[in-house]
């Protein structure tokens, strides 16, 4: 029997500590998210348009099936490191999506993260009060 494999567009995301691994399918639009529907995982519509943010960009909402399985940080680093993951996986796909993914800041890691807290002192920048005596 020929198996028939169907071509599948890599992409990893991340911002802060979330990190989603993206797999592109030419589909219907279907969009799964650690084995849940995609409006089911974001539950507010902010989050669900910040991750279609590419497709409509791109122009391709009806064009792929999106799995994505996603691990680390909250909600809104999540549908940030999916956004990221998927404009990957376009580029992937087709390199002409390139200009209009660059110019809306798709493509870069968002750089910002939690400051780690430093001995000596109540947390990353905060310090415990001075007292001259």
């Amino acid at each position: 029997m020929a198996e028939t494999k169907v071509q599948e567009f890599l992409g990893t995301g991340r911002r802060k500590t979330s990190v989603a691994r993206v797999r592109l399918a030419a589909g219907s639009g279907k969009i799964t998210i650690n084995g849940r529907t995609f409006e089911n995982y974001f539950s507010t519509d902010t989050l669900r348009m910040t991750v279609t943010q590419p497709l409509t960009v791109t122009e391709t909402t009806t064009k792929f099936d999106i799995r994505v399985n996603v691990t680390g940080g909250g909600t809104t680093g999540q549908a940030g490191a999916v956004r990221h993951g998927i404009s990957r996986a376009l580029l992937e796909a087709d390199l002409t999506y390139r200009p209009a993914l660059k110019a809306q800041g798709f493509l870069t890691r968002d750089p910002r993260m939690k400051e780690r807290k430093k001995y000596g002192q109540p947390g990353a920048r905060k310090r415990f009060q001075f007292s001259k005596r």
